[in-house]
């Protein structure tokens, strides 16, 4: 499953586009003008070159948008290589607008994406933000990029992991309301949660022997059961089984402490029991600048840790920091793993 490296040979990453809407082609435009890029890998954007020469030219950018013919070749400096897997030309759209022609074309540009990290073209995916509801307008009923990227590719097994900061956690559940998220919480789907933590922590990070710690859900771990059972009937046992199978976790331990020893660097990881358990904190210690990992693909993937924001589109105030620490993370992953 790993390999090393040559070290000496850049990587080549595909960035995929994103929503055309969104604000991904700006930070992708701003993000690959920076010589850090070209120091660190061989970027190729999956998108539309003629998106992104409109959107450099908005931003009086230093740079030039050509179409990729050999994904191995080097660019020039101020130059961004760009693969459009369309068969047409993107149509007109609306910026900062959902549509199902805009969700239609960054399904496209995940799906060559993945196939060509599959093939072994490129070395991994750096994902700029989709629009989950114009992809699900044109027909892909994904509630996200990690389901997408699990079917795309296979996978068994995958979760969401985010780090920023001092802080990395993985999540039990993700993308599902608030009232559903206790009856996802099964002993099946803690353990699943640990030992993903574990294979992130341990081929992607290089941590040999990882110290992780499971939140609890309710107030003060449930007090004994009277702020909640899920505890005792669910992430309790999930740590037992983990455990039972050589991944030393401990927990369930009560969040708001836990997260601030975490931050401290008493713990490696912290497993969180929901999408917004883990992002609240770890928006507050790295806003701009965290990035989310899928672990347990055949593939390296890194994301962005923001949203389209149709708010700001167009108007040059997106904010780079994310996609930078997203390419270095699957750039220092290239290095040292290998499918």
């Amino acid at each position: 499953m790993v390999k090393a490296r040559n070290k000496t040979v850049k990587p080549i990453l595909g960035i995929t586009m994103g929503d055309p809407a969104g604000i991904g082609p700006e930070v992708i435009v701003k993000a690959l003008a920076r010589p850090l890029v070209r120091r660190l890998c061989r970027p190729v954007v999956i998108g539309s070159p003629e998106v992104l020469a409109k959107v450099a030219g908005q931003l009086k950018a230093q740079v030039k948008i050509r179409p990729a013919t050999v994904l191995a070749a080097a660019t020039p400096p101020g130059v961004i290589s760009v693969l459009d897997p369309l068969s047409e030309l993107l149509g007109p759209f609306a910026p900062g607008r959902v549509s199902k022609e805009t969700g239609a074309a960054q399904a496209l540009y995940i799906k060559e994406a993945v196939r060509l990290a599959l093939e072994g073209r490129i070395a991994g995916i750096v994902t700029a933000p989709i629009n989950k509801e114009a992809i699900n307008l044109a027909g892909y009923p994904y509630p996200g990029h990690t389901e997408m990227l699990a079917e795309l590719t296979g996978a068994k097994e995958v979760g969401m992991m985010i780090v920023g900061g001092p802080l990395r956690f993985l999540f039990a559940t993700t993308h599902v309301a608030i009232k559903d998220m206790p009856k996802l919480l099964t002993p099946e789907c803690v353990e699943r949660a640990i030992r993903l933590c574990h294979l992130g922590l341990t081929t992607l990070f290089g941590i040999k022997k990882p110290r992780i710690a499971v939140a609890a859900l309710n107030p003060h771990g449930g007090e004994g059961g009277l702020f909640g059972t899920e505890e005792r009937t669910a992430i309790g046992p999930g740590v037992a089984r983990a455990r039972a199978q050589g991944f030393p976790a401990v927990g369930p331990l009560p969040a708001d402490t836990l997260i601030g020893q975490a931050a401290r660097g008493k713990y490696d990881a912290v497993v969180a029991m929901y999408h917004d358990q883990g992002l609240i904190p770890l928006k507050l210690a790295a806003f701009g600048t965290s990035v989310n990992i899928t672990v347990g693909l055949p593939i390296i993937r890194t994301s962005v840790d923001h949203g389209t924001a149709y708010d700001i589109v167009g108007q040059g105030l997106a904010d780079e920091g994310s996609l930078l620490e997203a390419i270095r993370l699957a750039t220092t992953f290239a290095r040292h793993t290998s499918r």
